[in-house]
């Protein structure tokens, strides 16, 4: 196999420091709207940025009735699930905590690839599954210590639904990088990023027009309205287009080491924006996630003497 383009790994890291910085600044958002109506939000400015993105592109194939229903599902797992896991665990934990749930992800597609392609999963992908399990554990026990309201917010805030929705998160992520490598040989990534957030918008509709009804508007500052447009712009159009970009030429085992930036930025959002403490646990737990990510996601000593070759 030929060395993927040098941009197209910049085109990972980009989109997973996205990823990374706007999950750690939606604890931001989730605090002033409702998270079925933040989705909502999202989604339609979203559509309205990247409306001129669904057209077909020339010489670009129809869709089949295949890339349709990959389409649906890359929305209502990767789109949809995500991000209500995601906005109702960041609000219920912290941005630092869904950074480090969030490096189980590689090792959740390593998982999800041996249940439904039947791959076989290392001892390496094993021990980097207890590496992201042990990280997660010790970032919840740091939070339910007593030490934990010196650092942050009281423990009992933690709840463990948190977690609970934070790996929920995982697994719809996982599914959303299985599901895309397969549509990125057939779709461009800017009418896939287009169209599964016209799904997106579709199934959160009702729920998001439920809230709106009940929501002041007027009470929202500007400066929320404008991390709103980021976050929507980043989370729904430009992270999904640079991922899509990048899977094009990069295999999906190798495209997963790049999630390791994803956990880095939410923690750096958390710590240096919206001032959670950062100590010695959310230091091993991040180190343990980290460790946890190259183990899985490395290549075989046979694949790096492929690559100088």
């Amino acid at each position: 196999m030929s060395a993927a383009p040098a941009w197209a790994y910049a085109s990972l890291a980009a989109s997973t420091l996205l990823v990374g910085s706007y999950v750690g600044l939606s604890k931001l958002l989730v605090v002033v709207f409702p998270v079925l109506l933040l989705a909502w939000l999202r989604f339609g400015i979203a559509a309205v940025a990247m409306v001129h993105w669904v057209r077909r592109g020339p010489g670009e194939q129809p869709l089949s009735p295949r890339d349709r229903r990959l389409l649906f599902w890359e929305s209502f797992l990767g789109n949809f699930l995500f991000s209500i896991c995601m906005l109702y665990g960041v609000a219920l934990t912290s941005a630092m905590a869904a950074g480090v749930t969030m490096a189980a992800i590689p090792a959740a597609i390593a998982i999800l690839s041996r249940v439904v392609l039947g791959e076989h999963i290392r001892p390496r992908v094993t021990v980097a599954i207890a590496c992201a399990v042990a990280g997660i554990a010790l970032l919840a026990y740091a939070r339910a210590s007593p030490q934990a309201a010196a650092l942050n917010a009281p423990g009992d805030a933690e709840s463990l639904w948190g977690y609970a929705l934070l790996l929920g998160a995982v697994f719809c992520e996982a599914c959303y990088v299985v599901i895309g490598k397969q549509l990125t040989g057939h779709v461009s990534p800017r009418r896939i990023s287009a169209l599964i957030n016209l799904w997106g918008l579709a199934l959160v509709t009702p729920f998001g027009i439920w809230q709106a009804l009940q929501f002041d508007f007027g009470l929202v500052a500007v400066g929320t309205w404008g991390l709103l447009v980021f976050y929507a712009l980043a989370a729904s159009m430009v992270s999904v287009w640079l991922w899509m970009q990048g899977l094009r030429h990069v295999p999906s085992s190798r495209a997963g080491v790049f999630m390791v930036l994803l956990p880095v930025g939410a923690a750096l959002v958390g710590a240096l924006v919206l001032g959670e403490g950062f100590g010695l646990p959310h230091a091993l737990a991040l180190g343990l996630a980290l460790a946890g990510l190259l183990l899985a996601t490395w290549p075989e000593r046979e694949q790096l003497v492929a690559g100088l070759k």
